[in-house]
């Protein structure tokens, strides 16, 4: 009797374990992007490759315009994962916040806009914006400074040598181009592409060539939350490192068959064009380290901009261990 009683209860305490992994649930994490880009194509195609679910979790992703406001939702515990450019984490360091902001996955490595003239030239050189009308971006965002540094570079002053127009939103900076204001724009993919092929501009340089490699779009979190949550955010980070393997590993069509959903307002031969044209000049960072040179690079770059107070410790502002992890186990 008593040998039939322990194989029941046996019996019994297999089928509830079994039971329970089966109703064990996803764990959630929420993402807060900056803007809806396809400069962040590892991230749409890690999500609907099923790499994020492969690792256990449940993303819920929101779409935060504004550096600041993503910021103010991460410090807040809106948010439990920023994706911005890495700069924020420096302006909030300078700041004095007590629970730091850390980088702990990269998701891009250049700049990711272009320089859109209105007007077709056989022969572009940088000398040309001298005294003309420049439409640029939000100042001491990465794209502005990264505008201005890169002027710099050619030996062009942005506050004397032409007429630079940086108040305008960043959502409306490709319509009011398209409206006549500038003869120059510097603009991301793929409004850059589309403009091309609406004869309303002609791309003449890239500023992510010129700019060189830097840590432009950076998940980060407070240091709070991987003292707590240090599991979570390596599944998170192995997810992206699956998103990046795919997307270097696959054609330009078939990225943008994947993350068609994401932009379905856009011509699909003008997202494939796009995704090209930063898989041609290495904007996808390959893995998510973000390493100390591209740190020092982004400070520089800040620093010519006049946005840098002081340098920001590498060691306090990024941490390398769950980026690390993610390529030696895949």
């Amino acid at each position: 009797m008593k040998r039939f009683f322990a194989l029941g209860l046996a019996a019994c305490l297999a089928l509830i374990a079994v039971l329970t992994g089966c109703s064990s649930t996803p764990e959630k994490i929420r993402i807060g992007e900056v803007t809806r880009s396809l400069f962040y194509a590892p991230q749409y195609v890690a999500l609907e490759k099923g790499f994020f679910k492969e690792e256990g979790l449940d993303v819920e992703l929101s779409t935060i315009p504004g550096g600041d406001k993503v910021m103010s939702a991460l410090l807040s515990g809106g948010i439990d994962v920023a994706l911005v450019g890495s700069e924020t984490s420096i302006y909030v360091s300078q700041q004095g916040a007590a629970d730091v902001v850390v980088n702990f996955a990269q998701l891009t490595q250049t700049d990711g806009t272009f320089l859109v003239a209105r007007n077709k030239t056989d022969q572009f050189s940088f000398d040309q914006l001298k005294g003309s009308v420049f439409l640029g971006q939000r100042k001491g965002g990465m794209p502005q400074m990264v505008g201005e540094y890169v002027l710099k570079k050619h030996q062009i002053n942005p506050k004397s040598d032409l007429e630079l127009i940086q108040n305008i939103e960043f959502k409306n900076i490709a319509s009011s181009f398209a409206s006549g204001t500038g003869e120059y724009v510097q603009l991301f993919e793929p409004e850059a592409s589309r403009f091309e092929q609406e004869g309303i501009g002609h791309v003449v340089a890239s500023f992510g060539k010129e700019s060189g490699t830097v840590p432009y779009t950076v998940y980060m979190t407070k240091q709070s939350n991987i003292d707590s949550n240090a599991a979570t955010i390596q599944k998170f980070t192995n997810a992206i490192y699956k998103g990046q393997q795919w997307v270097a590993s696959h054609s330009a069509k078939e990225t943008a068959a994947v993350i068609g959903k994401y932009f379905e307002q856009i011509d699909p031969t003008i997202l494939e064009k796009a995704v090209q044209r930063y898989l041609e000049q290495g904007s996808y960072a390959t893995d998510p380290i973000l390493d100390e040179a591209e740190w020092n690079q982004l400070q520089d770059i800040m620093d010519a901009a006049g946005e840098l107070k002081q340098r920001a410790d590498y060691s306090k502002l990024v941490n390398t261990t769950f980026a690390k992890q993610s390529k030696e186990g895949n």
